[in-house]
């Protein structure tokens, strides 16, 4: 009978941060064993179970006995199982008896052709299997390729030295009620758990049947067993303690701290006001990082002094929990007080030499040299843009500044925030401290682009100096492999040029970049190469944007080097597209393009006295016309209007091509052709090369 089945494997509580894996993966390894044994119906549904203490999975409609199966064998070629007189050879007797088979004749056997050539088959049926052979494959299979961090050796009770993740201690297999018989890590399967190692009364738990598994463990044994629904319970529970204040709640935390917990219960914390003093991502980050705990701002965004801890342990008399969490991240917020006040001592500026002793590659220098090369390249970025050049050079020298810093060598994630908020304490200009937080915008897809002049030019410097410097010693992305996120910086780039609509040349931004590496006889520019890799990662952005390959490859086509307005010019041939006029109008333009490759005659001006038939007359008249439209467009930067404009030359375009031989004998005729049509190609192509909406 078709019956939901239940596996469980009770364990000493399992590393948090791997528990959500590891659960998916016990149950997606079970399922798909017993899939490709056909244990398992065709709307069979899969519930994966994790708490820290166990790993579990519960499938429906699972097969007592998997279905019995028709197989095909091949037995042998024909030319190789019968002699010339059509008599069964030795090698077939060989092979049936190799099968099993050696009772079966020749008449038994199917020829058919195979390939070029005809053999025998035999067509048997094999019985179905037990679950109980298929599900104990199924599961060691499952345990061999547990993405285990770290293994672990224990020893059984019986003596056996046993390697897994963390020590097992019962092994729950049912199918319906019937238990089935497994082993596993020297475990006997059975019927019976554990409960929450604190708040069930000790006694094992007897699942009766695979559905009631989760409700028995939830109210026998106070564990949720699903860790989707601890996590629901988590947010849920912390948003009503939060009140009118607003709890911060990374996912990777929620994950972590709901793999922590059996029966989660969140209490209300507090720490001396004195500690508001330092900046609160400090203290945020201590508490997040090392406490698990859940920070709470106000409506403004301002830390408040109290938080939110998610206990294992439910009571009526919380505050032994309240005040030793409160003990414990005392310290934590002590030191984080500490260092920011040693730090106060020390100007950003008097570290900058201390810069010279950190490698930053041992083929790039140190961390002081490239300060030195960013600071050159952002000023150069700066002088193109008409920003502040002195700010710009000022907030270069100064960003890494902080990297010397006690804070940040105890939290590196720090990094920049609290160089912007050293910088203010120093008394340097606002866009000087906010240069050291923002030139590491954006950091990742959707982030935040740096919001001053000089944040901007010294983002784009120090990416840019990543890209030329590590390209130029051989490290580019190779397949999956970037170590040095040049894929992430290039992107940066790309969206600053685009989103801030920056007048910049890639090429003079490379070029600039290149410049800074002047001093060392070794470089060698990479720049032909970055450019490219630029311009490729440019491609997928416009993609993500919502624009068709071809629509991408039309602009892309014309080899731009500035992509100020490169967005504006995709929207213009996106309009174009849904054009009735434009199928049309791209095949024409893809003709003339192809045309145009197999001549090297310079084109001259366009002869009326040569235009000898009534179509060539009617587009050049139309060229003529249109052509002050175009570029009073082109030159107002609407091109959107600039194609539509063209859409009114359909007609005399197709006119010319049904009715003008191009490739005239008469040279004369011919040249004038040509040089009407690389008119037209030219006015055609100033926004994109609308050839590449053909198909």
């Amino acid at each position: 009978m078709n019956q939901t089945l239940l596996v469980e494997l009770l364990t000493e509580e399992l590393p948090p941060k791997a528990l959500v894996k590891l659960g998916a993966a016990f149950a997606a390894g079970i399922n798909g064993g017993l899939a490709s044994r056909d244990f398992l119906d065709a709307d069979s549904v899969v519930t994966t179970f994790a708490t820290p203490r166990r790993l579990a999975v519960s499938i429906t409609g699972v097969r007592a006995t998997s279905p019995d199966k028709s197989i095909r064998e091949k037995v042998l070629p024909v030319s190789v199982a019968l002699d010339a007189d059509g008599n069964p050879t030795a090698p077939l007797a060989k092979k049936l008896a190799a099968m099993g088979r050696a009772d079966v004749t020749v008449a038994q056997l199917e020829r058919a052709a195979d390939g070029k050539a005809e053999s025998f088959f035999y067509t048997y049926t094999a019985e179905g299997s037990a679950l109980a052979g298929g599900l104990q494959a199924a599961l060691d299979e499952a345990l061999a390729k547990l993405p285990i961090p770290k293994l672990m050796s224990y020893q059984r009770p019986d003596g056996a030295t046993v390697q897994f993740v963390r020590p097992a201690h019962s092994l729950i297999a049912l199918h319906g009620e019937e238990i089935v018989p497994l082993t596993a890590l020297g475990l006997v399967a059975g019927r019976t758990t554990l409960g929450h190692r604190f708040l069930s009364e000790g006694q094992p738990i007897s699942i009766s049947h695979p559905v009631n598994y989760a409700g028995m463990l939830e109210n026998e044994g106070k564990v949720i067993a699903s860790a989707a629904q601890r996590k629901d319970a988590i947010r849920a529970a912390l948003l009503e303690k939060a009140g009118a204040d607003q709890v911060l709640m990374p996912e990777a935390l929620l994950d972590e701290v709901a793999a922590l917990v059996e029966w989660p219960v969140v209490y209300e914390c507090r720490f001396e006001d004195e500690f508001l003093a330092v900046p609160q991502e400090c203290l945020i980050l201590t508490m997040q990082t090392n406490q698990k705990y859940f920070a709470l701002t106000d409506s403004a965004g301002k830390l408040r002094s109290r938080f939110l801890i998610v206990s294992n342990i439910e009571t009526s008399d919380p505050q032994h929990i309240i005040g030793g969490n409160e003990r414990v991240v005392r310290p934590r917020l002590s030191d984080a007080k500490f260092f920011f006040e040693q730090d106060k001592k020390k100007t950003l500026e008097s570290r900058l030499p201390m810069l010279a002793n950190v490698v930053y590659h041992n083929k790039l220098g140190t961390q002081a040299e490239r300060t030195q090369r960013v600071t050159r390249l952002a000023g150069a970025i700066a002088k193109r843009l008409g920003y502040d050049v002195l700010l710009a050079e000022r907030g270069a020298m100064l960003a890494k500044a902080d990297l010397l810093t006690d804070m940040v060598g105890e939290f590196p994630e720090l990094q920049g925030i609290m160089g912007a908020y050293y910088a203010r304490h120093d008394g340097e200009h606002e866009e000087v401290a906010l240069a050291a937080s923002e030139h590491y915008q954006p950091r990742f897809a959707g982030d935040a682009l740096p919001s001053t002049a000089t944040g901007t030019a010294v983002a784009l410097a120090d990416k840019l100096e990543t890209l030329v410097g590590i390209w130029s010693i051989g490290l580019q992305p190779t397949g999956d492999k970037d170590p040095f996120a040049l894929r992430r910086h290039a992107l940066g780039v790309l969206r600053m040029l685009l989103e801030k609509r920056l007048p910049l040349a890639i090429s003079d931004l490379l070029a600039d970049a290149a410049s800074v590496f002047d001093y060392r006889a070794a470089f060698k520019d990479p720049s032909t190469d970055v450019a490219a890799f630029i311009i490729e990662r440019l491609r997928g952005i416009l993609r993500e944007r919502g624009f068709s390959a071809n629509e991408v490859e039309a602009v892309l086509a014309q080899n731009p080097d500035r992509l100020d307005d490169i967005v504006q010019r995709l929207d213009a041939v996106k309009a174009f597209a849904a054009l009735p006029e434009s199928a049309s109008l791209a095949a024409a333009n893809k003709r003339i393009t192809n045309i145009l490759k197999k001549t090297d005659v310079a084109m001259g001006a366009v002869s009326a006295e040569l235009l000898q038939v009534e179509a060539e007359r009617k587009l050049a008249a139309s060229v003529a016309r249109v052509r002050p439209e175009v570029d009073a467009a082109f030159a107002a930067g609407d091109f959107t209007g600039t194609l539509k404009t063209l859409a009114q030359l359909r007609d005399d375009v197709d006119g010319f091509f049904n009715d003008v031989m191009v490739m005239d004998e008469n040279l004369d005729l011919r040249n004038n052709r040509l040089a009407l049509l690389s008119q037209l190609h030219a006015m055609m192509n100033r926004v994109a090369d609308i050839s590449k909406l053909a198909a």
